[in-house]
């Protein structure tokens, strides 16, 4: 059996033939001076797109609960908007108590004034209700909840008005068709 055997000058010679016949290495498809202007320019990038994403990104962030705080029409949706807007003037630190609060609803606010629901939230159901996109019940509904805040005297002006634009609809005889279109 023929067994290889190691020398050291025969790794000595290894090393050496292998060294001699490498060809030097390159990282990059660009050499020399278009290597320092590609790179001077991708710096110029990385120092101002970086930042502005970072603000960005955290300006997003934080206006989450605001948004969400809109979409469930949170009653106090205005005091929640400018917790975020602290929030970002100090760094963050309120950012958590604006999401818990948006998230959650005043525990006596429906006992006090009669609704959990914010101002706007009743403007889009009237705005609905004058187009003919709600059901009678949903009409029906809006006015208990309307006459419950009245009851409790915590009805502003605008939605008073609201209220009185709803007695309006019943009024108003249904047109049919023909009617419809005269009138248009």
């Amino acid at each position: 059996m023929n067994r290889f055997v190691f020398s050291p000058t025969r790794g000595a010679m290894v090393a050496a033939s292998t060294l001699l016949l490498t060809s030097p290495a390159s990282a990059s498809f660009l050499s020399g001076e278009a290597l320092d202007t590609a790179a001077d320019w991708l710096a110029i990038l990385v120092l101002i797109l970086v930042p502005i994403g970072g603000i960005v990104l955290f300006w997003l962030v934080h206006i989450l609960p605001e948004k969400v705080a809109e979409k469930r029409h949170h009653p106090q949706r205005d005091a929640i908007t400018t917790l975020c807007l602290l929030s970002l003037a100090f760094g963050g630190l309120l950012w958590p108590i604006a999401w818990l609060w948006a998230y959650t609803r005043p525990v006596g606010y429906k006992l006090a004034y009669g609704t959990e629901k914010h101002e706007d939230y009743y403007i889009e159901m009237t705005d609905r209700a004058k187009a003919g996109e709600l059901l009678a019940h949903d009409v029906d509904h809006l006015r208990d909840e309307l006459d419950a805040m009245a009851a409790k005297g915590t009805l502003p002006a605008r939605l008073r008005q609201l209220r009185r634009e709803l007695d309006a609809l019943d009024t108003q005889p249904p047109q049919t068709p023909a009617a419809a279109e005269r009138n248009a």
